[in-house]
Parts: C-alpha cells; structure tokens; sequence
C-alpha cells in the first residue's frame, strides 16, 4: 500500500501543479489520510460576491482541489487526473469565516476514483455550507 503523504507534502502538490488562480484561493491542507483530505479555504473579501457570501465557484474549486489532494493521498504521491464529474449543493451562505472542505474516497480503482466532499466551517462542523461529488478519471 502506498504511503500516506503528509500535509507538508500535499501543500507541495498545490505549489507545484495547481494554476496561479486556484493559488490565489489561498488553500492550505489541514490534514492528510489514507483515503481523505482536509484543506481550509480562508475567508477572502475577494471570494465573496454580492451580500456578502462566499462564492460558489470559490468553493467548487476548493471542492475539486481537495479531491486531487485525497487522491494522491491515497496514491502516496500525485499523478495526472482529470475531473469527469463535479456537482455541487450549496446549503448555506458561509460569510466572513474560513471554510474547512473534506475530501473522503468513496472509490478509489485502476481508472476512476469517487469522492463525497463536505464544505463545513470551523464553528457549526455539522451544519454543511455545501456538498459536492466528484468522479475522476487516471490517463491512460
């Protein structure tokens, strides 16, 4: 089995092959599992839209950025994915607080790898700002 990668190693993954925007987000992993992967999404002036309330597309990025991090967890190491599926459910409106975002595998196989993501904040972890899946697919 592959070795869990750390999260020194998982923010070395978003330096290295994550675009300039997706940086700009500002993600940071939290934590880092076997099959899961924890990032925190800061609160940003700039991610909100109109009334205040973080982006949707500032939290679908964060939703896909961590499923690439729980995979290459899982994998010991990041190798080329692309997003197949992404879908969203946003719950609530998150305003001036970070968001945690965890990526758990629901299946990792040979081609594609399955995610269930939970966008949370630090101060209500059970009351879901938004819920995504993803399905990802390994070139090849």
């Amino acid at each position: 089995m592959a070795t869990t990668l750390t999260p020194v190693e998982a923010d070395k993954i978003l330096a290295d092959h994550f675009a300039p925007w997706v940086q700009d987000l500002g993600l940071t992993v939290v934590e880092t599992g076997e099959r899961h992967a924890v990032l925190r999404l800061p609160w940003s002036d700039r991610l909100a839209r109109d009334g205040g309330g973080l982006s949707g597309q500032a939290m679908m990025a964060a939703a896909d950025t961590a499923t690439v991090i729980a995979v290459a967890s899982a994998l010991g190491g990041f190798a080329p994915m692309t997003t197949v599926q992404l879908s969203t459910t946003f719950q609530r409106a998150a305003r001036d607080t970070d968001l945690l975002v965890t990526a758990r595998l629901t299946k990792l196989g040979r081609r594609l790898a399955f995610a269930e993501i939970a966008l949370t904040t630090p101060e209500a972890p059970d009351d879901p700002v938004a819920h995504a899946t993803t399905v990802y697919a390994f070139p090849g």
